[in-house]
């Protein structure tokens, strides 16, 4: 089968479940990451015969992206802040608005001449420690996670970017002390309730991990609370604790803050103006 043939192919099945734009992009990524060839080169090549193969590792691609599932669980990567990460089910895919996250933490520290440590905690994929890492080289970070999954992917992903993070296996639900304090922690822990499901997609919905998304409607910042009591014995002198927050609980989790004490509490919109983001000193 010829290229331009396998495009038609792919665009007929994928047609009825998502829109142009989305099935070109799952193209582009397939091709790349089985044929080795760039958006240019598609062009330029239409006519090329694809080896059988290749032929039926496409297939099989796009008969489960017929399934809904995610192209990064699927091709085994994702990019993350320019940066390369392994992503499986056992992880969440790293999203664009996590990556403003880091920007912010970036930003904030930019003159610094200390020798930044910092936590991040609900590490999954790894994506925000080894970023920091690798965009503040200078610093000491570490990463916690719940999941021997995740600890083993995100492993995988330090040594993938060539950096050197300390991986800590803990339930932050259960875990009140440990022996380092750090200037930083940032987190993006589950904040999905139940009730917002049926604005996840299929393809997040019954492939990403629960345990990383979701949280219950009664008590949705039952992390966001563990982790600010956790920061708060250690936490450095003028540390700072970074969130990624729910979009429609910006107002709930800034209060939750100043009723612990924190102070320097700032409220940050993401690129599409949902409150996202939240900055506190202790």
């Amino acid at each position: 089968m010829k290229l331009k043939d396998f495009r038609t192919f792919f665009n007929n099945e994928l047609s009825e479940l998502y829109p142009k734009k989305e099935i070109d992009a799952f193209f582009f990524r397939s091709v790349e990451a089985i044929l080795d060839l760039q958006i240019m080169d598609v062009f330029m090549k239409e006519n090329t015969n694809i080896e059988k193969e290749n032929l039926a590792v496409l297939q099989i691609i796009t008969g489960r992206l017929k399934l809904e599932e995610p192209i990064q669980y699927i091709l085994g990567t994702t990019e993350f802040y320019g940066y390369t990460f392994n992503v499986n089910p056992g992880v969440l895919i790293p999203r664009p608005e996590t990556e403003e996250l880091i920007s912010w933490v970036k930003e904030t520290y930019s003159n610094n001449s200390e020798k930044l440590s910092i936590l991040d905690i609900g590490t999954g994929s790894g994506c925000i420690a080894i970023t920091l890492k690798k965009e503040i080289v200078s610093a000491e970070v570490s990463a916690m996670d719940i999941s021997e999954k995740a600890i083993k992917t995100a492993t995988k992903n330090a040594s993938l970017n060539k950096v050197a993070v300390n991986f800590i296996q803990h339930d932050i639900l259960s875990t009140t002390h440990i022996e380092n304090t750090f200037d930083v922690i940032v987190s993006n822990p589950p904040y999905v309730r139940n009730l917002e499901k049926e604005e996840i997609k299929n393809n997040v919905l019954n492939n990403e991990p629960h345990l990383a998304l979701f949280v219950e409607d009664d008590n949705p910042l039952i992390f966001y609370k563990r982790i600010a009591d956790f920061a708060k014995d250690n936490l450095k002198q003028a540390g700072s604790l970074f969130f990624e927050i729910n979009q429609y609980l910006g107002t709930e989790t800034k209060q939750m803050l100043l009723d612990k004490g924190f102070k320097d509490v700032v409220l940050k919109k993401d690129l599409f103006g949902n409150d996202r983001m939240i900055k506190a000193n202790f």
